[in-house]
């Protein structure tokens, strides 16, 4: 059983090295590239101004941020979350370096920094399937068909939800991760992809009496046991 986490942040800019800070996370769990239901959703204060550029773009301000906990707060929670799973992200370099930047700023009880080699960046893989064209979430939407109308504007959460609808997309479409689901999927999602029986049709013969008596014949002449016999079955008709 493959299980990933399609996660996405916002923060107060866009440089975690000059002290630019998460603000929120949203996170999708999927089981062999199919949604679970379960999410990740949680706010942070970053302790520091929401820029102009930044705010423009997902509407958090610092007066809604203000009595949101600390990421040291929800940090146990998140890791609980993402456990063994292997992250999805879109411009992975930008949301990992954030997080390991929060990790650090827990010192000792820091948990390990996320390697960039252990996520799937779907960027590149849109820009592998998609040379020359435009590669943001946006321009994946609209190329795949993927409603976007209850985003105006970026969201965590709503982004991975999002996210995770294009990365099946850019896997090869929804018929493959249905392909992908193995025994412990369940039988309703089993009866999706198999395929529905055939209903059998009453046989009827063209031959005439005359043909059926000569065919007969050269049946018999054949020997008591001829090798088509367990093919078909002797007494099959013609």
């Amino acid at each position: 059983m493959l299980r990933e986490i399609v996660l996405d942040t916002e923060t107060t800019g866009t440089e975690a090295r000059n002290g630019d800070r998460l603000i929120e996370i949203g996170a999708v769990e999927l089981l062999n590239h199919i949604p679970t239901g379960r999410t990740f959703h949680r706010y942070c204060n970053p302790q520091r101004a929401v820029s102009e550029g930044a705010f423009n773009v997902h509407g958090l301000s610092d007066a809604f941020l203000s009595d949101k906990p600390l990421f040291a707060g929800i940090v146990g929670e998140l890791l609980a979350f993402l456990a063994d799973g292997r992250l999805v992200i879109h411009n992975a370099p930008f949301d990992v370096g954030f997080l390991n930047m929060e990790y650090a700023r827990l010192g000792a009880n820091a948990p390990p920094p996320i390697r960039l080699e252990d996520v799937v960046d779907t960027l590149p893989m849109a820009r592998r399937k998609h040379p020359g064209a435009a590669n943001n979430l946006d321009a994946l939407c609209n190329r795949y068909g993927i409603d976007t109308s209850r985003r105006t504007k970026h969201g965590a959460l709503l982004d991975a939800q999002i996210l995770a609808e294009v990365y099946v997309e850019l896997l090869g479409g929804k018929q493959t991760s249905l392909g992908l689901m193995d025994a412990q999927a369940g039988p309703a999602v089993q009866a999706v992809v198999q395929a529905a029986p055939v209903a059998a049709r009453p046989y009827r013969s063209r031959l005439t009496d005359e043909e059926r008596t000569r065919h007969d014949s050269f049946r018999a002449s054949l020997g008591a046991a001829p090798i088509w016999a367990d093919y078909i079955g002797a007494d099959d008709p013609a």
